[in-house]
């Protein structure tokens, strides 16, 4: 059975990614989050929607924190084979009320730590566990407000830090490319999640697909790219 690991699955986007590859997909899903409780309620809530046969498990992880992320990558080797699919989706302060030149960075500096520090550690902490998968794969859910053509002076943490992470899923996919392991960049588009607010013009299942997309991609799939509804948009 393939498996995937989830990173800020207990609601939104990532809750929903992972119901529709444990669902649609017959994945094994890890379903992460910084608080266990949290996590393990969202778990339940899926396996009472129909997800049972150990569809689904919690597993606290902070993608901040190297100590959780080693943690929770030694748990997995101990109980897993290999890593299919890793989705680094936790993220964090689409800070609107911020400019550029005014901006509190050490408030940014935070949206660094997570939105794009931390899906480089949780990558190098499962990459012995990817190698094994054939191929594993790695989605890194980005945004098209870290894309250089859309670039601005507003929201500047989150925007910044979504940029980096780009640039961090091109060098990936190159460092990776001769072993097989897939690594692209999805923007799932603007989502009514908390983050993305009621006025949004897209569903959570809809930016989700986007993203199983990338996280079930044949060995044949494309690489360092950066993608919308498995299309690839500008960077």
């Amino acid at each position: 059975m393939p498996v995937s690991l989830v990173t800020g699955a207990n609601r939104g986007i990532g809750r929903e990614v992972a119901r529709q590859l444990a669902a649609e997909h017959g994945h094994a899903v890890l379903l992460t989050a910084r608080d266990l409780g949290k996590a393990e309620d969202a778990a339940e809530a899926l396996r009472k929607n129909g997800l049972g046969d150990g569809r689904v498990a919690p597993l606290q992880l902070d993608v901040t924190a190297p100590e959780s992320v080693a943690t929770a990558a030694e748990a997995v080797e101990r109980e897993q084979s290999h890593l299919d699919a890793l989705v680094n989706n936790a993220g964090v302060d689409y800070d609107t009320d911020q400019h550029v030149l005014t901006a509190d960075v050490e408030r940014a500096g935070r949206a660094l730590d997570t939105n794009t520090l931390g899906p480089w550690r949780v990558a190098q902490a499962f990459l012995p566990l990817l190698r094994e998968a054939a191929p594993g794969r790695v989605v890194n859910v980005s945004s098209g407000s870290g894309a250089w053509r859309s670039l601005g002076s507003g929201t500047p943490g989150y925007s910044l830090s979504k940029a980096a992470l780009n640039a961090l899923t091109v060098m990936m996919a190159s460092a990776l490319e001769d072993e097989g392991v897939l690594v692209n960049a999805v923007g799932p588009g603007w989502v009514r999640t908390d983050m993305g607010g009621e006025q949004a013009n897209r569903s959570i299942p809809e930016g989700a697909r986007s993203i199983v997309w990338g996280a079930t991609l044949g060995p044949d799939g494309p690489t360092g790219g950066f993608f919308r509804d498995g299309e690839e948009i500008g960077w």
